[in-house]
């Protein structure tokens, strides 16, 4: 049996439980450090990689789009916004909270080429952001 087939079901096997894992850990609260003084929860994300640039998508609901805030650094895309409890009356009684509230935080490593910030739209919940490769790394 050829080595590589004899232990590729185990790397395999063993991608799929570190993906399981990092979504995980996503779904808890993370301490971004001292000097952001507060919890924040890392939202789900998809990114779509083409040879012009990336699609990526934040799931973010319940976020007022005035609140996200959206950073392109050389080798990073942070996004950070809130989403606020909102109560039905003020004499409610919460009775369960899943969907995440409060800060949300996301930074994105960019590895290779540069990018520019192409566009981006908050839609249905979910913020896409559009990233197209700078020209300047094309030699």
């Amino acid at each position: 049996m050829n080595g590589e087939r004899q232990y590729g079901w185990m790397w395999e096997q063993a991608c799929d439980l570190l993906e399981q894992a990092e979504r995980m850990q996503r779904t808890f609260l993370r301490y971004i450090g001292p000097s952001a003084g507060a919890a924040a929860w890392e939202p789900p994300v998809d990114i779509q990689e083409g040879r012009s640039g990336m699609l990526i998508v934040f799931a973010l609901p319940g976020v007022v789009p005035e609140d996200i805030e959206l950073r392109l650094e050389p080798y990073a895309l942070t996004v950070r916004t809130v989403r606020r409890v909102k109560l039905a009356h003020p004499d409610v009684s919460i009775r369960r909270l899943e969907i995440p509230h409060g800060q949300f935080y996301r930074r994105i490593p960019l590895a290779g080429r540069m990018f520019s910030l192409s566009g981006s739209r908050y839609e249905h919940g979910c913020l896409e952001v559009h990233l197209v490769r700078s020209r300047e790394n094309e030699l």
